[in-house]
């Protein structure tokens, strides 16, 4: 009896012992979206819905944002270790804070184009951006694509244009009331807000950013530099399982959004897969995107993008490409090829 007894506990303490090993192997990961839980965050749902980040010996934590500016602000602080954002609202950080010590860089990109565009009704008469000149436009302070209108201005020759700012509820709704002229903002957003306002698509004009000159790139994905100084092997693992579930996302976007659903009950589950169906569209396997790979950056394209949110946003020092951006941490080549051909 004593036998027995001594072997089983022997046996409990080598399981426990076992199962703190293995718990000491996994890397936990706080990770913060840009926005609240929409179609497009499946990107990450999806491969923590799947076990892909788990199998990577990563625990992910996905919590959402309130804005690309506030998510840079807390990966720099030590809040989160990881955190997707708008590459702008990087480059302003570094460039606004030259002596920070923990300046966020990008690690991979994702959407590949801004996904930012201006949006008229077609009942305004604004047809091209020429036509926004003397007009009345409107968003949040904080919006990527108000902050680099000047870079649209200047491409287009838009001049003296007033600007309304709101809470973001209400950029659509004013719009739809003839408040404003015009409105800023990432076009898989601001388009489907407008139709659940009762305006239909075809009564809608959209701007897109990189169809009227402006090569600017849209969200990446970025790291602390503490995670990357102590443990890029947690960096390179979180971005091959990312990869894995990007091309599940691509692939099969409606079964997608299962789990966002999951994440967030109330969403609107026909609504989000247009949604993200037209983010994978517009900004994530664009003409870009494929000619530069899916997740990297073009050099040239990257030093023009800091020069000019250098000059839009006003920065205290000029951006160094070479400081906000990190590709030494990417999948292979194989691992990313996730973007289906057109």
């Amino acid at each position: 009896m004593f036998k027995r007894t001594f072997i089983t506990t022997t046996l409990g303490l080598a399981a426990a012992a076992c199962l703190t090993s293995v718990q000491a192997q996994t890397t936990p990961i706080k990770f913060q979206l840009d926005w609240r839980f929409e179609g497009p965050s499946a990107l990450f749902l999806t491969p923590a819905a799947k076990g892909y980040f788990k199998d990577a010996k990563l625990d992910v934590a996905i919590d959402a944002g309130n804005g690309s500016g506030g998510t840079v602000t807390r990966v720099a602080s030590g809040a989160y270790d990881m955190g997707f954002a708008d590459l702008a609202a990087l480059m302003e950080f570094h460039a606004n804070n030259p002596d920070a010590p923990n300046k966020p860089v990008a690690v991979m990109m994702v959407y590949n184009d801004t996904p930012a565009s201006v949006m008229a009704l077609k009942k305004s008469g604004i047809k091209t951006p020429a036509d926004l000149s003397g007009k009345k436009l409107g968003a949040p302070v904080f919006d990527a694509g108000r902050r680099a209108f000047p870079i649209f201005a200047k491409a287009n020759a838009v001049t003296n244009v007033a600007w309304t700012a709101m809470d973001p509820p209400l950029r659509e709704t004013m719009l739809v009331r003839g408040d404003i002229d015009a409105i800023t903002g990432f076009t898989f957003t601001s388009l489907l807000n407008l139709e659940a306002r009762g305006v239909k698509a075809e009564d809608v004009v959209v701007l897109p950013y990189p169809n009227y000159g402006v090569k600017l790139y849209g969200n990446a994905i970025i790291a602390s530099p503490k995670l990357v100084k102590e443990n890029p092997a947690a960096i390179k693992a979180f971005l091959a399982a990312f990869a894995k579930g990007a091309k599940d996302v691509i692939g099969n976007p409606t079964a997608a959004i299962a789990d966002v659903k999951a994440r967030d009950g109330i969403v609107n589950t026909e609504l989000e897969t247009r949604r993200l169906k037209l983010a994978i569209d517009t900004v994530i396997n664009s003409a870009n995107a494929r000619a530069e790979g899916f997740g990297q950056v073009n050099g040239p394209r990257l030093a023009l993008m800091a020069s000019q949110v250098s000059d839009a946003f006003n920065t205290k020092t000029r951006v160094n490409p070479d400081a906000v951006w990190n590709g030494s941490f990417l999948p292979a080549k194989a691992a990313l090829d996730v973007l289906p051909k057109k």
